[in-house]
């Protein structure tokens, strides 16, 4: 059997990724503006939304939706395929768990500061300006942040700068100019966050994204 992802961008808001005889599990992460759609096509995968995990096997399909924390992992360690589709969504005020908008303490702040981050995530990013730019103190930034979109703002801006470098190394740029027009320190942080996130090293989804281009 041979493990392969195979990449199919239909235009910037619609991606699909086949997964086949795949082994690797992917942990806890969000789709910032993106809805997933997926179906299972051999094997089994078991799926973290929110704390609660739920199995799905051949033929059953799943929905996660935008910026909700989720990850995804074989069942027993074994093979599985599927095939996934993330599609870009228009969110009202930035996305965020409904009813929390409205709270007092920064939220639209917070709404700021995610949109600012999916923007220019090579941007450097600190508490403390990020804390005074919200009205609130750096402990409760971190904390309503992670509430709204799952991640501390330093895990959403490490994942921002993993979809940039994905962007970047579609466009045909090397590895090099996408450590650091991605906002990485060196190419051995962008190599140890990419493969974390996308389960791949940056050099090789380079080429399963050229591979399904040049099909």
């Amino acid at each position: 059997m041979t493990n392969q992802i195979s990449y199919q961008k239909k235009n910037d808001d619609i991606e699909c990724v086949h997964y086949k005889n795949w082994t690797k599990a992917y942990p806890p992460h969000t789709h910032a503006e993106h809805l997933t759609l997926g179906i299972v096509e051999d094997g089994s995968v078991c799926i973290v939304m929110e704390g609660e995990s739920k199995i799905y096997s051949a033929g059953d399909e799943f929905q996660i939706p935008p910026d909700v924390l989720h990850e995804i992992k074989p069942v027993d360690d074994k093979n599985y395929s599927m095939l996934v589709t993330c599609v870009r969504t228009q969110t009202s005020a930035g996305g965020g768990k409904p009813g929390e908008l409205g709270e007092s303490g920064g939220a639209s702040g917070l709404v700021e500061l995610k949109d600012s981050i999916l923007d220019q995530p090579e941007n450097l990013y600190l508490i403390e300006e990020m804390a005074r730019a919200t009205n609130i103190s750096p402990f409760h930034l971190i904390r309503k942040f992670k509430k709204m979109y799952g991640l501390t703002p330093h895990q959403f801006q490490i994942q921002c700068k993993v979809r940039k470098a994905q962007k970047l190394l579609e466009e045909e740029k090397s590895v090099c100019e996408v450590t650091y027009d991605a906002g990485f320190c060196d190419q051995s942080h962008l190599d140890r966050c990419f493969q974390k996130i996308v389960g791949l090293t940056p050099k090789e989804y380079k080429d399963a994204a050229k591979s399904d281009c040049d099909s």
